[in-house]
């Protein structure tokens, strides 16, 4: 079984920013493309930004572009997610995923899924 372990959420004001991180314990699967979602309160589960492992494709939401930096650390099973000026509707539980596919950047309930980090920001 693969554990994602999710780190660095946190209360911010807007404007601040934070760095998540994500390290995938695991010596048997194949873990490649890793993503970030963001359950809102009242809100459904939305992608917010995913990478693949062999050519860094990367895909985010509208909504983060030009504020959220996905990337994957030199440990091939870690991942981080820069966020900067954050702002109130960036509040969430931010949770973990990956995947052993390198292609598709979306996931679903068959892949990998952490137990999230809550990030909140205050206005």
């Amino acid at each position: 079984q693969v554990q994602l372990v999710e780190s660095g959420g946190g209360l911010v004001q807007t404007g601040g920013s934070l760095r998540l991180s994500c390290a995938a314990s695991n010596n048997k699967f194949t873990i490649n493309a890793m993503g970030w979602y963001r359950q809102a309160p009242g809100k459904q589960r939305e992608l917010v930004a995913s990478i693949t492992s062999g050519t860094g494709r990367t895909k985010y939401a509208d909504s983060v572009k030009g504020r959220f930096y996905i990337s994957r650390g030199n440990a091939k099973n870690t991942m981080y997610m820069q966020m900067n000026n954050l702002k109130p509707e960036d509040t969430g539980v931010y949770v973990c995923t990956a995947s052993d596919d390198d292609y598709n950047l979306d996931f679903d309930d068959n892949d990998y899924w952490g137990q999230g980090t809550q990030v909140t920001v205050s206005s």
